[in-house]
Formats: structure tokens, C-alpha cells, sequence
């Protein structure tokens, strides 16, 4: 139901029957290595591109979290999912093997959180039983896209990100044990004028602000509601300018723990990913592999995620455009909380 003027309150509470997270070698050796389900030592997964690489982590990613959830494909009416290739082509591609109803989204980055509460409505309004939802990105085929090839070399300033390898589904049912779906807000599209794709952070965190103000307003909540709350992927700048934008804004973020997924994926002392972690796999797999599994051990009840997105387009950043962004949050909570 409509909860307030931009979020969804799930009376039902979808379940979160089943996840798999799978990653490449870097995000294997940061600090949540042993929390995905499978970790590639090669970037390429024996493909002869990066882009069927990408494909083929969302296949094995969707078949494990159908295992995970104990269901067949014939089980699940709807896939939702999208990622940053130019037209979403690693799902769809994906899809065409799992012959299962689609629908595609585009949030760039916050993807994760956008298909979570797409697929929750879908399940709690009765329309569909079991929904499954997926996203996944590859640093060699972003960077390829959207700024220079990695073979390329090129030098990147400190404010750049270092986009996820990866690739993270959820099965979300009416039925079973497991982690609950309670609410979501959707973001509005927010647009600060910065135009730099090697500054995504300050460009995505008054959109991540904005849907968190959001949220506390349409569930008259305030931040202690929560044990966590995660952004997306603003890394260390984007993170740095949210936590100032929300004291300017007098949002008592202090009551709970706040991060972001982004610096939660690498060592940023020894790692070389400049400011941190992006990607529409960066929220995505922190969520359903690290956060979910706290909250199955009990060390968590109720956690946001504000998975942030930049809207652009190799196109639109070539006609110089600045870049809208966008954040979607999610609510989930233990089973019983």
C-alpha cells in the first residue's frame, strides 16, 4: 500500500526465500571475501569477452539463488532486473537462457534496490507468488563504456570509483523462512549540475539524502528505528558529503550505525580502487551476502539500504550533460523483529 507520498509499506512482508552472490578476484580479497558465495580467480570466467563474463555471472548468480531458495525456474513468475550496459543487455541476454517473464529496469547503480522493492509489490499485491531479481556489473566492461578501457592504463583521479565485478540475485516469495521486505521508497530523479563521470560519490549523495528524508517522513520514523543503514556506492567523497548534507538537513543519522556499501567492499589502504566501490553489483552483493547473513545470525533486525544510481549515458556525458541521479531505498527485517 502507499505509505505517505513516495514509498510502499508491504503489509504481507515478502520473504527473501533465497540469495547468491558471486564476485570476481578483487572483491574476493576485500575485507567481506568470505561472505559471497563463489569468488572467480579469473575476470574473464574462460569467456572470450568481458560482457559474456558479466552475462555469465547473472546466470550462475539467478540458478544458485533458486537452489538457495529451494525452487525451479517453473516456479518463479517474474524476473526484474537490469545493470549499466546500453540497453541492460547482460539481463536480457541472461533471461534468454532462464526463459523466464521479464522485466527490465534501468537505475544504473541503485538497480539492486529498485528491482528488490519492484519484486516485493509484485508479491505482496498477490500478482505474482515468487519474483526473481538480479543485477550485475564488471569493471572492464564499465570502465570500457563509460570512460576508457582498462587496457588503456589511463591514470584515474582520487575521486573516481572502481566499479564491482559481481553479480547478486534474491528470490523474494510469499512463503518460507528468512529475512522479511517491509517497506521501500522510490527516489526522485535529483540533479546538482556536477557533469565530472570521475566524481559519481559528490554527484549521487544529495540523491541518496533526499530518498533518506524521504523515507523517515512517509514512515514518521527516525534513523534509531534502524540497527544499519547503507548507502549504495558513494565511497569515500560521496559518503563524506551525505554525512554533511544530512546534519545540514538536522536528520539524526547519529542514532544509528551509518556506511556505505562502497567502502565496505575494498581495503582502501591496499587495494587500488581510489575512492572506493560502485556498480550496480557493489549494493547488491553486500546486501545479499554480508548484510542478509547478519541479519539470519541475529546481529541484525531492521536495516535500510539506499542504493544510489548516476542516470548517464556515454552519449549524454559526450554532449556534456550533468548527471542526474536517483536513490532507492529498501527496508528489510529479520523474520521476527
Amino acid at each position: 500500500m502507499l505509505k505517505g507520498y513516495q514509498s510502499w509499506e508491504f503489509k504481507k512482508r515478502p520473504v527473501i526465500m533465497g540469495t547468491a552472490t558471486i564476485v570476481g578476484p578483487d572483491e574476493g580479497n576485500g575485507p567481506l571475501g568470505n561472505e559471497f558465495d563463489i569468488v572467480h580467480a579469473d575476470t574473464k570466467l574462460g569467456q572470450d569477452s568481458w560482457e559474456k563474463a558479466e552475462k555469465k555471472m547473472l546466470e550462475e548468480a539467478a540458478q544458485l539463488a533458486l537452489e538457495n531458495a529451494g525452487v525451479t525456474k517453473e516456479h518463479i513468475q517474474f524476473y526484474v532486473g537490469g545493470d549499466l550496459l546500453n540497453q541492460i543487455i547482460s539481463n536480457s541476454f541472461a533471461v534468454r537462457t532462464m526463459q523466464i517473464p521479464y522485466l527490465g529496469i534501468f537505475g544504473a547503480c541503485s538497480t539492486s534496490m529498485e528491482g528488490l522493492a519492484l519484486a516485493s509489490m509484485i508479491v505482496d499485491s498477490g500478482y505474482g507468488y515468487q519474483v526473481l531479481t538480479g543485477t550485475c556489473s564488471h569493471n572492464s566492461t564499465a570502465e570500457k563504456q563509460f570512460r576508457y578501457p582498462t587496457e588503456y592504463g589511463s591514470q584515474k583521479p582520487p575521486t573516481a570509483q572502481y566499479t564491482v565485478t559481481g553479480a547478486a540475485c534474491a528470490v523474494v516469495g510469499n512463503r518460507g523462512k528468512g529475512p522479511v521486505v517491509t517497506g521501500a521508497t522510490i527516489g526522485r530523479v535529483i540533479d546538482m549540475g556536477i557533469k565530472d563521470p570521475f566524481n559519481m560519490g559528490a554527484a549521487m549523495a544529495p540523491a541518496a539524502v533526499d530518498t533518506l528524508q524521504s523515507h523517515f517522513r512517509d514512515f514518521k520514523r527516525e534513523p534509531g528505528y534502524y540497527d544499519l543503514i547503507l548507502t549504495g556506492d558513494l565511497a569515500s567523497v560521496g559518503y563524506e558529503i551525505a554525512c554533511e548534507l544530512l546534519e545540514k538537513h538536522k536528520v539524526p543519522i547519529k542514532q544509528t550505525r551509518y556506511y556505505d556499501c562502497g567502502l565496505m567492499m575494498y581495503d582502501l589502504e591496499k587495494q587500488s580502487v581510489q575512492a572506493g566501490g560502485s556498480g550496480c553489483a557493489c549494493s547488491a552483493t553486500v546486501t545479499y551476502g554480508h548484510v542478509l547473513k547478519r541479519i539470519q545470525k541475529g546481529e541484525l533486525k531492521r536495516v535500510l539500504i539506499v542504493a544510489t544510481g548516476a542516470l548517464l549515458s556515454p552519449l549524454s556525458f559526450q554532449q556534456g550533460e550533468s548527471i542526474p541521479c536517483i536513490a532507492h531505498a529498501v527496508a528489510i527485517e529479520s523474520e521476527v523483529s
